[in-house]
């Protein structure tokens, strides 16, 4: 149920999206507000590693992909679509197939070959509580927003929405939302088998925790492994420089002991969601595992965090 700030906060949304639809038609709904509206897109001749340098650079789990004449969007590339690419999904066939697994070749390959084409879009005359139903509706971490002329105006992110939320939300707590049935690999886990796990689930992050050598303490928590970090891994020069062969079995059979973040911030059960909010802006994080004695007993994340908003 919500708490009282959660209330007030979506009935003023929701007032200012039926001012806008129905008094002011020619002005902006209020997703606007708090998306992003100078947004950088790629054309569908980019290459993959062009792609993911670019959101690298800029810090994105996703580009959307224009048309470079008209500015009409084409398609959206997230870094699911690059660890699919890379071996988590059918996207690997690309590089099996078309390149006889060769990794480096496969890089250059145009990002239309792996961008998602039916993209889940809302229009910059729609709320806020519409932005939210249609992440939620569609499992989408993110929208684009389109004109009337179907040109891309913004994108409204699931972290842009929890961040809002930053101080707000007072009542409920990490273990009202969390998820208690953690999937979780260890560290000898091959970046391969990491892609397949976050692919398969839909995952942007897994908790590592302690295999045999930590006997006894199964559930302690060591690390977390997120699709940046393998997209940063993958996009390392010093990578490519380093490199035995080419092939991207050759590539993937680091293990993600080699990559993951080994210092994470956690919080604990009682832990309210205005505060996880706030960690999630001054870390730059979209995910917090909840431990309790040092053991992990669930993750709140920031599709949560919609969930917890629209209860």
């Amino acid at each position: 149920m919500k708490d009282k700030s959660t209330k007030n906060l979506t009935k003023s949304r929701n007032i200012g999206s039926i001012e806008n639809n129905t008094q002011i038609p020619d002005k902006d709904g209020d997703v606007m507000t708090i998306a992003t509206k100078d947004v950088i897109s790629i054309p569908p001749s980019k290459s993959i590693k062009e792609a993911t340098e670019v959101m690298m650079e800029h810090h994105f789990r996703r580009l959307p992909v224009t048309d470079a004449g008209s500015g009409k969007l084409l398609g959206i590339v997230t870094v699911m679509d690059i660890l699919d690419f890379l071996g988590g999904g059918k996207k690997f066939n690309i590089i099996v197939n078309t390149y006889d697994d060769n990794f480096l070749q496969a890089i250059n390959e145009p990002i239309r070959e792996i961008m998602t084409r039916d993209v889940i879009t809302v229009t910059n005359k729609d709320s806020i509580d519409k932005a939210i139903d249609t992440m939620l509706d569609h499992y989408v971490g993110a929208v684009p927003i389109l004109n009337a002329e179907r040109k891309l105006v913004g994108i409204i992110t699931e972290r842009d929405i929890s961040l809002s939320f930053a101080g707000v939300l007072t009542e409920q707590t990490a273990e009202d939302v969390m998820s208690n049935n953690v999937i979780s690999t260890t560290p000898g886990t091959p970046i391969e088998g990491a892609c397949k796990i976050m692919v398969r689930n839909s995952f942007r992050r897994i908790p590592i925790i302690g295999g045999r050598e930590y006997e006894g303490s199964e559930k302690k928590l060591l690390g977390i492994i997120t699709t940046t970090n393998i997209v940063n891994y993958l996009n390392d020069k010093k990578l490519f420089t380093n490199m035995a062969s080419n092939n991207a079995t050759d590539v993937l059979n680091a293990t993600v002991s080699d990559i993951m973040a080994d210092k994470v911030c956690t919080v604990e059960p009682t832990t309210r969601l205005g505060e996880i909010c706030e960690i999630f802006k001054e870390r730059n994080i979209g995910g917090l595992p909840v431990t309790k004695n040092d053991a992990i007993i669930g993750i709140v994340t920031e599709r949560d965090i919609l969930r917890a908003v629209k209860k």
